[in-house]
């Protein structure tokens, strides 16, 4: 077995008990953590394959980045100050229409490193651009190659949508069969595949029912926006004569696999359904702020018993996919908005990041926390600084002080992807070169002036 022995760190474990070792250790064998506990390692740990000090860092489960979309690494700042719709014409569906398998492929291995900096080990990709057949094998080889635990919720829009992104009955269930068996079946579990449906009114009731009952067969999600603009609700009364959640209840496919990505625009009736249903909310509010949609009932989601994850979305909309940021964020944007300072503390932040987050990747036994029989997801985060320094609680400066810089280590099922701030598993720089190169192709092709930097 390979090994690893991380000490001396401060441990926030995010366990049911929120333990925090101000010092303790974490032993590693292959994808497996088997000891999670304060003070000093035992002697025969000392003798891993490969030992970490983790003096003044904190050594946290990683995140999950449990909604993007990682092919808008090459859309970022290009429609800033606009809302959802807007946004949605002038900047996404223009570059998407031309993007390519290999444009999918970089744009996504950027994402994957932005990810992997900013301290999640798990992504929810919400990939609905199939402008070409292998645009979604193109984000899931990135996947494989960076090393991250990857969901692909294979996006599909089959209604009143954009000509170029919609798809029959048959392509949507049939592409989604054929990505599960090659990416997902065949391999260890690192990267799954569930159905994406886009957005309420770009899906017809017959193809949201048919997907979701495969998915209940396979034993997976499915992802959705909902609820994200006011505009978007008004649109489902005036067609169905029903709320977004509504809609899903009546139709029978709301339940606990079910992933409500954004969750603004809910009256009580609707929060009402999501816990009773226990389905599972994504809160998103960085791209809330950004695309001024609105600020989700988080705190009465919490007080209901909904399980809310967090994600960035996609960085057309962010601009960023940085999950440090997200903290403090989505902390600061809901005290502001109750006027409740302890509305949400640092450890219900990270909860949320974490568990909240494993729950909605569908592995909540598997990940989210540093308990023993856990996977090997590990980050640490350097808070000897002068952003952070002293520490008097290890997760309120993991909250309130540290930044996507001060993560040092990064660790998925047991391999080391990051370590003392430097990606480990290919050249970045030249991948940052190739990136500049193949958006500035991109855009010729869309037609859109584009100044690339060439290195």
């Amino acid at each position: 077995m390979r090994s690893i022995l991380i000490e001396n760190g401060s441990v926030v474990t995010v366990d049911d008990e929120q333990q925090v070792y101000r010092q303790g250790y974490i032993f590693i064998e292959d994808d497996v953590i088997t000891a999670v506990a304060p003070g000093s390692p035992p002697s025969p740990m000392q003798k891993a394959d490969t030992v970490i000090d983790a003096n003044l860092m904190a050594v946290m489960p990683g995140m999950v980045n449990a909604h993007t979309h990682l092919f808008q690494t090459f859309i970022r700042g290009l429609a800033d100050d606009k809302p959802l719709l807007d946004w949605l014409m002038t900047a996404i569906w223009p570059v998407a229409q031309c993007l390519t398998e290999e444009d999918a492929y970089v744009a996504a291995m950027v994402g994957m490193l932005e990810n992997i900096r900013g301290g999640a080990t798990s992504v929810i990709d919400h990939q609905y651009i199939h402008t070409e057949p292998g645009n979604d094998d193109g984000v899931c080889r990135a996947a494989d190659e960076a090393g991250l635990r990857f969901l692909l919720a294979r996006g599909w829009a089959d209604m009143d949508y954009h000509p170029a992104f919609m798809e029959s009955q048959e392509q949507i269930v049939s592409e989604t069969i054929r990505l599960r068996e090659k990416w997902e079946v065949k391999e260890n579990g690192r990267i799954r595949v569930e159905f994406g449906p886009l957005i309420p009114w770009g899906c017809t009731d017959d193809t949201m029912c048919r997907t979701h009952n495969i998915s209940q067969d396979w034993g997976a999600g499915t992802h959705i926006h909902v609820a994200e603009t006011s505009t978007e609700v008004e649109m489902n009364l005036k067609k169905r004569g029903s709320r977004h959640i509504e809609w899903l209840a009546d139709i029978g496919v709301l339940g606990p696999q079910m992933q409500l990505v954004h969750s603004i625009w809910l009256d009580d009736d609707e929060l009402d359904l999501i816990a009773k249903h226990r389905a599972i909310v994504v809160h998103c509010p960085v791209s809330n702020m950004y695309l001024a949609s609105g600020v989700a009932r988080v705190p009465e989601m919490r007080q209901r018993g909904i399980t809310v994850a967090l994600g960035t979305d996609g960085p057309g909309s962010n601009n960023s996919q940085d999950m440090m940021e997200l903290l403090k964020t989505t902390a600061l944007l809901h005290k502001v908005h109750t006027l409740n300072a302890t509305v949400l503390l640092p450890e219900d932040v990270l909860w949320m990041a974490c568990r909240g987050g494993a729950a909605a990747f569908g592995q909540p036994e598997h990940i989210g926390s540093l308990e023993p029989g856990k996977k090997a997801d590990v980050v640490l985060v350097d808070l000897d600084t002068p952003l952070a320094m002293p520490v008097h609680r290890i997760p309120s400066a993991l909250v309130y002080n540290a930044s996507v810089r001060d993560v040092d280590t990064v660790i998925v099922d047991g391999r080391v992807l990051m370590q003392n701030k430097e990606i480990l598993f290919l050249d970045e720089k030249a991948l940052l070169a190739r990136a500049r190169q193949t958006c500035a192709n991109l855009f010729e092709r869309v037609g859109a002036m584009v100044e690339a930097t060439r290195s």
